[in-house]
This record gives structure tokens, C-alpha cells and sequence, in this order.
């Protein structure tokens, strides 16, 4: 019996030990793997890259503020609360990492009819900066929730949430306008292996 409890007990510290590197590799070690993607290549979190030649089909962002950067509050996902969201590349690193979100430079704003506003963020980022957990509660998102967002202006805009679905990294649709609607897209990367993207669309309603 005191045996047992021995190599029980050793048993017990092997796995507070391995619990303790786990969380150690997680917070400390991301110099040798992003944790955003859990990969070396941070750019392999997905975002749409919209082209020259699509950007110049759309709907010119002529109109509403010369700033383009957006506040956002998402009620139902604790870490994005009045976050601001600067309009970037979908390979800006740099800005995504710094940031909750990036709004998707060639897709639509919240003042142009028909837009498709685009917004992606890490799902599990990089610690001690804003991207860090931004979007790991996007999953929670259901039809009804709503989602605010605010100009440079200071002009409020309220979406409400009607679909939530995964695409692959291959999949642009996702980023076009919607006929009849005013949308608002939020995009982030599934787990555990980051190889699709979980989507949640929301219709202005305000």
C-alpha cells in the first residue's frame, strides 16, 4: 500500500510539472512559436489579402471620415470592448498583432451602403498586446447578439448577428458585399489547428 502511494505521488508531481512547462512554453516561449498560429509563420493566420483590381470594383470609400480607424464592442467577447480597429493589409502583421482586429483594407465601412465590413482578429494572439485573446470568444457569438461599432466621426453603428459558420483559407466570398444587405463580417482562426476560418456576420440594423 505504501508503495502505491509513493508512485502515486510521483505520479501526481510528473503532471503539476508538465502543467507548469505547458503553461511556461505558452507565455515565455512564443519567440520560437507564434501563438497566434501555434506555427513559426505568423502569416499563416489566414487573412484575406483583397487585390488592387478587387479593391478598385468596389464601392470607393469616398464618403464618411478621412480617418478610417474604427472603435468596436462586441458585449459577448470580453477582451473586445471600445478596441480600436485601424484599417490594414490582411498581411500586416504588425498591426494585427498590436491591435484587437484589423479592418480589412479593401472591403466596405460601416457609412457605404451594401458594405461588407470586414473585420479579423487572432484567436489567441500575442501576450502583453491587445491582439493578445481577442478573439477566442468569437465562437460565443449566436443570431441576436449584437455588435457595436463607432466612426472616427464618433457615428454609432449597431449589428446584429444572423449567421456564424467555418470557411477554408481559400474561400474570399466571405469578404464580398452581400445583396440587399448592410454586414458587418468577423473572421479569426478555428482550433486546435488554425487551418480554417470561423466567420460570424452581423446585419446593421442601427
Amino acid at each position: 500500500m505504501r508503495i502505491k502511494n509513493i508512485v502515486f505521488g510521483l505520479f501526481s508531481m510528473g503532471l503539476v510539472a508538465a502543467g507548469v512547462i505547458l503553461i511556461g512554453s505558452f507565455f515565455f516561449g512564443q519567440n520560437l512559436v507564434s501563438t497566434a498560429t501555434g506555427i513559426k509563420d505568423p502569416g499563416n493566420f489566414n487573412v484575406p489579402t483583397i487585390s488592387n483590381s478587387q479593391e478598385d470594383a468596389r464601392e470607393p470609400a469616398a464618403t464618411g471620415p478621412k480617418d478610417k480607424t474604427l472603435t468596436v464592442t462586441v458585449p459577448k467577447m470580453a477582451r473586445v470592448k471600445d478596441a480600436t480597429v485601424p484599417d490594414a493589409a490582411g498581411d500586416d502583421e504588425e498591426k494585427l498583432r498590436e491591435n484587437a482586429a484589423i479592418h480589412l483594407k479593401g472591403t466596405g465601412f460601416p457609412w457605404q451602403e451594401g458594405a461588407n465590413v470586414y473585420l479579423a482578429g487572432h484567436r489567441l494572439g500575442y501576450p502583453s498586446t491587445d491582439s493578445f485573446l481577442a478573439f477566442y470568444d468569437l465562437k460565443k457569438l449566436k443570431d441576436g447578439d449584437e455588435v457595436f461599432i463607432t466612426d472616427a466621426d464618433g457615428k454609432k453603428y449597431t449589428y446584429r448577428v444572423f449567421k456564424e459558420f467555418i470557411v477554408p483559407p481559400t474561400d474570399l466570398s466571405v469578404t464580398e458585399p452581400v445583396k440587399g444587405k448592410n454586414i458587418l463580417t468577423l473572421q479569426t482562426c478555428t482550433l486546435p489547428d488554425y487551418s480554417k476560418r470561423l466567420i460570424v456576420q452581423a446585419e446593421l440594423v442601427e
